[in-house]
Order: structure tokens, then sequence, then C-alpha cells
């Protein structure tokens, strides 16, 4: 061996990380409550500081300890009340043809209560 030469050290065995499990694909699809401004703001496509002045306005949260909180159900009745009209966001798992047939059926409703006025 040369001179100040290290003696190469025994090879280590690799550390076995725990496998994480993986929820059910249903459970982690939707949750059941948004916590937090950034989750809330994610989850209607708008900036934090926008959804903080609509929960001051009157959006349904509530605050736990240093958290907000509210679920998808109760954004989606709110937004229904601000607008006037039936609102619902549309998620990943969300079937776009049944909402597209829910909306055209509202327009055709409401269509129909305008022409029996005239």
């Amino acid at each position: 061996m040369a001179k100040g030469a290290k003696k190469s050290a025994k090879p280590t065995k690799p550390v076995k990380t725990p496998k994480k499990s993986t929820p059910p694909a249903g459970a982690a699809a939707k949750p059941a409550a948004l916590t937090g401004w950034r989750q809330i703001a994610a989850y209607l496509g708008h900036p934090s500081a926008v959804v903080q002045r609509w929960a001051s306005e009157g959006m349904p949260v509530r605050r736990q300890g240093r958290f907000v909180t509210t679920t998808p159900e109760e954004l989606n009745a709110w937004l229904g009340r601000e607008s006037g009209k039936p609102v619902h966001v549309a998620t990943a798992e969300t079937d776009l043809a049944a909402e597209l047939k829910r909306g055209l059926s509202f327009i055709r409703a409401e269509k129909g209560t305008k022409d029996k006025k005239r």
C-alpha cells in the first residue's frame, strides 16, 4: 500500500426504506375538507388574496386554530348562491357529460320561463 493511502472501507448495505401504503383510489381523489388558503385557492382556481377577500365578503370558511377550512360542497353551494345559477367546480373525477346535461336543462328551463313572461 502506498504511503498516505487509506484503506477502502467495507461496502455498506443499502438502507431499506419502508414502503408507503397507497390509499384507495377514491380516498385521495376527493378531499373531505380543504384546509388552508392555498388548497381553497387551488380548488377555486384563483389567487389566495382573492379567496381571502371572498371569505371576508361571506364565503363559507371556518377557522380551526391557525387554519381555515371549508368543503367543496359548501363552496359549490356558495358559488351557486352568489351567481344566481347552479355552479359546480369541475374536478378530475367530474362526469362532464352529466354536468353538460345539467347545465343545458337549466338553460332550457330558464329560457322557457322568459318566453312565458312575454
